[in-house]
């Protein structure tokens, strides 16, 4: 008997909703970062860029402890803020950026974290792919963060055939089915930063392998 996996196009919706089934079985969908609350998860997102999750975790571990609203982290200045964040890369301008998040937080939003994408991406620091993360994680908004993990996944499965994360987001967003559009940015981010990784993609303990299109497979790694 055929194959009927052989008829599935990059694009069929049947194959793309299988992918996330599979990833949904053997991923938790949560944040690599450490946080108690949505003020906690902005500062480490913004934090987060161009770091690693285990590095701000180090650092705001130790932030948090003395500092961890709108009002003490802006107690401290920038000054006092560094010390914290000195391990983390581009520490001095992220914790210029953290500064005048924490002062407009305050004055514009009573120093509540805002839930709408057009208030977060106003603050300081705050990109698209940030709002994304705080929308999703924070308040539940079905969002897809594209960082070059999910651009990565995407473009190695056929999801996407894009050169850049606005493109990657849109497609994912359209082609995403409804019951994983919640979850989708986790499972494609932890599956790209644990198993398919950039240099040698762990195929041959990786779930979805037989779905996948990337012709540099190594199906004898594990």
């Amino acid at each position: 008997m055929a194959d009927p996996k052989r008829h599935w196009g990059p694009t069929s919706a049947r194959r793309i909703g299988t992918i996330y089934d599979r990833l949904g079985a053997v991923i938790e969908p949560k944040s690599d970062l450490d946080f108690d609350d949505p003020f906690e998860l902005l500062v480490a997102v913004v934090l987060s860029a161009q770091a690693t999750d285990r590095s701000v975790n180090e650092a705001t571990t130790k932030l948090y402890a003395v500092a961890n609203t709108p009002e003490t982290i802006l107690a401290l200045g920038e000054d006092g803020l560094k010390p914290y964040i000195r391990t983390i890369g581009l520490y001095n301008a992220k914790a210029k950026n953290v500064i005048a998040l924490c002062r407009q937080l305050i004055a514009k939003h009573g120093g509540a974290v805002p839930d709408t994408r057009e208030a977060l991406q106003a603050l300081p620091g705050v990109g698209r792919k940030t709002a994304n993360v705080v929308l999703n994680i924070a308040f539940g908004q079905p969002t897809i963060a594209v960082d070059t993990h999910v651009h990565r996944v995407a473009n190695r499965l056929g999801i996407a055939v894009t050169t850049n994360p606005d493109h990657t987001e849109a497609v994912l967003v359209a082609r995403t089915p409804k019951r994983h559009a919640l979850h989708a940015h986790h499972y494609l981010i932890l599956h790209g930063r644990y198993c398919c990784l950039a240099r040698k993609p762990k195929c041959g303990s990786c779930p979805i392998a037989d779905l996948c299109p990337f012709p540099d497979k190594d199906t004898g790694h594990s």
